[in-house]
């Protein structure tokens, strides 16, 4: 799971494993694969950073 920033500031975790896709509108937009939809405070080049760490962290302990 990553943490992600709602526009009101508030923190919340997400399964990155359902995201389907993210969109910025400019508001940048978090489609899971459910398609329910959030939108974030953070842009989409630190949600795949935040993806990319939280997937390096899972397959290092797997070795």
């Amino acid at each position: 799971m990553i943490e992600v920033t709602r526009l009101n500031d508030k923190g919340l975790m997400v399964n990155c494993e359902l995201i389907q896709f993210i969109e910025e509108t400019p508001d940048t937009v978090i489609t899971f694969t459910d398609g329910k939809k959030i939108v974030v405070k953070e842009t989409k080049e630190e949600l795949v950073s935040k993806v990319i760490a939280y997937k390096r962290k899972i397959f290092e302990q797997a070795f």
